[in-house]
């Protein structure tokens, strides 16, 4: 039986951290597997991109500090777990800043926001008083606790346009200040309509990916996600997230880092 080649550009390793509980979660989800192993292989495919190979590893936030900071510092991308129902979660600004100090890019998946407790608004301002962490919200979740029914994507939020707006309601007003303030982060620029009319200014979608992408491989920001999977959601926002903005190989670095764990 022949093997084959598969393009170092198209491999994604990542390692997921947080809560152990949290953590197997994601993965076993990923993996659609009843067991988690340390270190596991799936392939995405992407319309219009192809086919990837995402490497996954779990790490504990309870690992001894001196494990944490090995382990951060040779992954190519890291996938920050944080449960919104939690009000400060042990050593998560410690994962963040070993992240930065080390260059390794790294996403933020909130989960839990059906807990009565949830607060999302929470989660963005604990990346944001994070050092070298400025949060980029990519989703703005529908609701919180008992009453969380789901997210809005805003990086192609008005292809929806007119018809979400009109389905959203207040919900559409309140995408549009999170979709200004994605705009401004990422591209330095007013995120007003240049025609001064209503409504944030807008970006094609593949171009808005694009720079998400630049700020998050050079550690500028951290995009933050909303995990929907329980409530009709699936994994390929997160895997399409994984692809897009976190590095290859080739785009790491650091000498530590292989093509293979």
């Amino acid at each position: 039986m022949g093997t084959r080649a598969v393009d170092p550009q198209s491999i994604r390793n990542v390692t997921i951290v947080g809560e152990p509980a949290e953590t197997t979660r994601v993965v076993r989800r990923l993996l659609r597997v009843r067991g988690a192993t340390p270190a596991a292989t799936m392939v995405h495919q992407v319309p219009g991109r192809g086919e990837y190979t995402i490497r996954v590893a779990e790490l504990s936030s309870h690992a001894p500090i001196a494990e944490l900071e090995r382990a951060i510092r040779v992954a190519d991308g890291a996938i920050v777990v944080l449960n919104a129902a939690t009000a400060r979660a042990p050593r998560f600004e410690t994962i963040l800043r070993v992240a930065d100090d080390h260059q390794v890019a790294r996403l933020c998946l909130v989960t839990g926001l059906d807990h009565p407790a949830a607060d999302f608004d929470r989660c963005v301002r604990a990346i944001a008083e994070t050092r070298g962490a400025r949060p980029l919200p990519l989703h703005l979740p529908l609701g919180a606790g008992p009453g969380f029914d789901g997210v809005i994507d805003l990086v192609p939020m008005w292809a929806l346009e007119p018809m979400a707006a009109e389905f959203y309601g207040s919900r559409w007003q309140l995408a549009e200040q999170w979709y200004r303030y994605l705009v401004t982060a990422v591209t330095d620029q007013d995120g007003e309509a240049p025609d001064g009319g209503p409504g944030p200014r807008k970006i094609p979608a593949d171009q808005l990916h694009d720079r998400i992408s630049s700020v998050t491989r050079i550690g500028e920001a951290v995009p933050v996600l909303c995990d929907a999977a329980r409530h009709g959601g699936d994994n390929a926002a997160l895997l399409d997230a994984i692809v897009r903005y976190l590095p290859s190989p080739m785009l790491v670095c650091q000498p530590e880092h292989a093509l293979d764990y």
